[in-house]
């Protein structure tokens, strides 16, 4: 299965907080919002969400259709096609796609140990 681009997303407290400690490690801003409290940073090929008042937790996600630098790929798995293949190896989303559209969908999958992963496709 082809998951796209990975990367970290954080629940942040401090959003500012958040972003000049991971500045000062290296992360550069890559894009987001900081009025609606999220924002994408990148060092290389690692890419870090940092998201206030979002979600309750980290996640893990992973962006069908997307490189490591969020452009478009020619060929990618879409995302429904990951979550039927995932529910067909028994493992059932905390959170559906509609699996009768097409574009932008994402699902919720949480593992054996309560991490969530984020399926999240743009295109």
């Amino acid at each position: 299965m082809q998951l796209g681009a990975f990367s970290v997303s954080l629940a942040v407290k401090d959003i500012e907080a958040s972003k000049r400690f991971y500045e000062a490690l290296g992360f550069v801003a890559a894009g987001g919002d900081l009025v609606q409290g999220w924002l994408i940073l990148r060092n290389g090929d690692h890419v870090i969400g940092l998201f206030q008042g979002m979600f309750e937790s980290n996640l893990l996600t992973f962006n069908p259709g997307w490189d490591q630098a969020a452009r478009p790929l020619a060929g990618f798995t879409d995302v429904r096609e990951l979550q039927r293949r995932v529910k067909a190896a028994g493992i059932v989303p905390s959170v559906e796609a509609d699996e009768s559209g097409s574009g932008p969908a994402h699902f919720v999958l949480t593992d054996p140990d309560g991490n969530a992963l984020l399926f999240d496709q743009h295109v």
